[in-house]
């Protein structure tokens, strides 16, 4: 946004000399053959600069290759939420400044006009123009055949579509009919609203610009059932599965799955450099190995991963703080930024109509709530070492009160007891488990993806407090697309998962996580996918307290400072925290942080988690490097 912050950033831009560009050692032999130009003339003319003394980190070294661990071939797509290129982007203090773009100017949190860098090129050297941002908008977004709901939703304002107006090749203008405050946060997110395509690659798998006959040769080669499936294949930015796609990105992909390893490379072309002249990234390659989630932490306590933050989790501490003794391994703690590192998500839309009664009482809600015994929670699992909370935001968060920390969340299992039976629910079956209003017992299967040791800790000392109220549950792991699918159909009782996805937000972000605004919410997910469809998938909330969270969320969306969006979020998080929608229990949560004790430039102590610092993102991992590559 045109403001001093952004000002100043375009100005170091000019400050880095032409003769000072470094090159990588990596192009030596493609510099000699002159199949790559030089640096200076690979960069825009207005590269980001990253001052590196200023954050109080040093100037690194280039080259080198990281290995990390992944769970499954899916997680390819931690890299771009980790590499974290957006046209605009949070720092490690929440502030949005622009990346990929040069400045944006905004009127009225209407009009925002985006102006692109001078120079700047894809991967594969290709011009990165208006143009790519022209073929997203024309012959993707409002392409039905692509697009069978329509644009996204974040495109829309008070139900009227933004226009789109290329202004010269580096701006373009999104014009929206009444306030939209949160397109930028849209597009500064770790799975970000995409406003650009590289056109000049896709244009051949698109019917519009191909033959049938080359569509259909190409569908036959890439096993898909049509065009539209060949260019959400070809095009998937967000799971980087296509060694040919070009991007913006630190590292390209150069592996295609099935692979048990992934080879990601510096990308030639990418728009960052230090303060020195180098060009961004310093590491070379990251090359990440497929290995099974239940020995991720094993396998790096052994030196088999150079930086680790996924498959291993708090109760791995003691094991990766003892492999620092044999292997040339660090461990740090960073916090974690969810609103609850295990919260439970009752079903509201579950498909069983005497359970989804239930679920849709307030006081069931509370009851298993505080039915958790939250302090013994955070002594066996977490060392006393978290904060016992509500599902809610952080103290970190300028939004924070402590009353939605407390908010039924105290241990007292007599209220428990006296509110299941306010429900009527008073005869109690075998092993004193309480009976459904039909007679079956009060028997609740919680489901999870057995991504997580800690949620089965978690939930067997849950499981000991639920009993004392006549509340049995049960466990079933399923895989994460499963029984997501599964909750959609109304199939899933219970699932056991993060809370909110960003506990340290500001008022300026957007606060749809406390609506229903996507299926993935597991505790509505028929609501979301109403809200998330416009209303063709779905349904319509019909609990007055849920329709006023919408209503909320909606006079956000039309908000014009930053008072009434604070306003509107404390009104959200007060009624969400005495509603209960989702059983909160730890917060605040030690992340391990496992590297190899040559990698600098990572903080010993911050914040982790998927929004708004993108696990790694805020923290600029291409800046990351080993101190003798």
């Amino acid at each position: 946004m045109i403001s001093r912050r952004t000002t100043l950033g375009l100005l170091a831009s000019a400050l880095v000399p032409y003769r000072a560009f470094a090159d990588a050692p990596l192009f030596e032999a493609d510099l000699a053959a002159g199949t790559l130009p030089v640096m200076a003339d690979r960069i825009p003319l207005n590269p980001r600069v990253i001052n590196l003394p200023g954050m109080g980190r040093e100037t690194g070294v280039l080259g080198g290759t990281v290995r990390m661990l992944i769970g499954g071939q899916r997680d390819v797509r931690l890299i771009p939420m980790n590499s974290y290129v957006r046209l605009m982007g949070y720092d490690a203090d929440r502030n949005l400044q622009p990346d990929v773009l040069a400045a944006c100017e905004i009127e009225e949190n209407r009009v925002y006009t985006l102006h692109l860098r001078e120079g700047h090129r894809w991967s594969d050297g290709s011009p990165f123009t208006a143009d790519d941002f022209k073929y997203c908008w024309e012959d993707v977004l409002n392409n039905e055949d692509l697009y069978r709901s329509g644009p996204p939703v974040e495109l829309m304002s008070n139900g009227q579509l933004a226009t789109f107006e290329v202004l010269d090749p580096l701006t373009v203008r999104y014009t929206f009919a009444s306030p939209s405050p949160d397109f930028l946060p849209k597009i500064a997110a770790p799975l970000p609203l995409v406003l650009f395509m590289p056109g000049a690659y896709l244009r051949q798998f698109h019917a519009k610009y191909q033959t049938e006959e080359k569509l259909a040769e190409y569908i036959e080669t890439f096993r898909v059932d049509d065009w539209q499936g060949l260019h959400q294949k070809m095009s998937r930015s967000n799971r980087p599965e296509n060694p040919d796609l070009p991007t913006l990105e630190a590292w390209r992909p150069r592996t295609a799955p099935p692979s048990e390893q992934f080879i990601f490379e510096r990308n030639p072309y990418f728009h960052r450099v230090d303060q020195a002249g180098n060009q961004l990234p310093y590491i070379d390659r990251i090359v990440l190995d497929v290995a099974s989630s239940e020995i991720i932490s094993a396998k790096t306590a052994t030196g088999e991963s150079d930086l680790q933050t996924t498959g291993v989790d708090f109760p791995d501490y003691t094991l990766l703080k003892q492999a620092e003794k044999v292997h040339d391994l660090r461990v740090s703690l960073w916090r974690r930024t969810q609103g609850s590192s295990v919260a439970l998500l009752p079903n509201l839309n579950c498909g069983d109509p005497v359970w989804r009664t239930l679920f849709q009482d307030v006081r069931m809600r509370r009851a298993m709530s505080v039915a958790i015994n939250r302090a013994e929670l955070n002594k066996v699992i977490y060392f006393g070492l978290a904060r016992e909370s509500a599902d809610t935001v952080l103290p970190e968060s300028p939004l924070f009160k402590p009353e939605y920390a407390s908010a039924w969340s105290q241990y007292d299992p007599d209220l428990a007891n006296r509110m299941l039976d306010e429900i009527g629910l008073t005869e109690r079956g075998g092993g004193n488990i309480r009976l459904l209003p039909d007679g079956r017992k009060a028997g609740i299967v919680v489901e999870s993806s057995g991504e997580s040791t800690l949620e089965t800790d978690v939930l067997e000392l849950i499981r000991d407090h639920m009993r004392e109220v006549g509340i049995a549950i049960y466990t079933r792991v399923s895989q994460r697309d499963v029984f997501r699918s599964r909750a959609l159909g109304g199939e899933v009782q219970m699932s056991v998962w993060v809370g909110l996805d960003n506990g340290i937000p500001t008022a300026d972000m957007a606060p749809d996580q406390l609506a229903p605004t996507n299926s993935d919410q597991l505790q509505w997910p028929l609501w979301g996918s109403w809200y998330l469809s416009s209303g063709e998938a779905g349904e319509a909330p019909d609990m007055p307290e849920v329709v006023e969270l919408v209503k909320h969320l909606e006079e956000w969306r039309q908000s014009t400072s930053t008072a009434v969006r604070e306003e509107i979020w404390g009104k959200m998080l007060a009624l969400r925290a005495d509603q209960v929608f989702t059983i909160g229990t730890i917060n605040g949560a030690l992340q391990p942080i496992v590297r190899s004790a040559r990698l600098r430039n990572i903080p010993e102590e911050a914040l982790f988690g998927f929004i708004p610092t993108s696990y790694l993102g805020a923290y600029l991992p291409d800046t990351f490097f080993y101190d003798k590559a």
